[in-house]
């Protein structure tokens, strides 16, 4: 056991209660993982990307975008936290998003990378600043790489 082993946990744990919260499409919950003005960009390659400001932003516009489905589900597939000295941390998470729409009875999934900072605030960690970029699509039998390696490295 090392002295960052409590602040891994803490984020690991901050990440899960992202993924629960977004599946759960429990916004106001946000709040409370979020620095108050943490800077949010969104990056699907298809389209512009889209930059927020804390985490009510960010809620409406998950809110919005998740209104076509009527199964949404996202999977932490791996997460990377490196601990700094100074209370802050950096990390990476590849996420899988499992949907269903059901106009067209379409499942899909998406995949995707978001780039983390993190901080120390009131003794809890919070997202500092989050960066996500849309790796992979796939809907029913059709695959589309949106982005191959490009912005894997930090």
């Amino acid at each position: 056991m090392t002295d960052d082993t409590d602040a891994y946990i803490a984020i690991t744990r901050l990440q899960a209660a992202y993924a629960d919260v977004v599946t759960r499409r429990a916004w106001q919950e946000l709040d409370g993982l979020f620095l108050p003005d943490c800077p949010i960009s969104v990056d699907t390659i298809t389209r512009p990307a889209v930059e927020l400001s804390g985490p009510q932003a960010l809620g409406e516009f998950i809110s919005e975008a998740l209104m076509r489905f009527d199964f949404f589900e996202f999977v932490i597939l791996n997460t990377v936290v490196e601990i700094n000295p100074d209370d802050s941390a950096t990390g990476r998470i590849y996420i899988e998003e499992i949907r269903h729409e059901a106009e067209d009875d379409a499942w899909s999934q998406a995949f995707g990378l978001y780039q983390d900072d993190y901080a120390r605030h009131d003794g809890n960690w919070r997202f500092a600043e989050r960066r996500y970029r849309s790796l992979a699509r796939r809907q029913s039998d059709r695959s589309e790489v949106v982005s191959a390696a490009d912005g894997l490295s930090r």
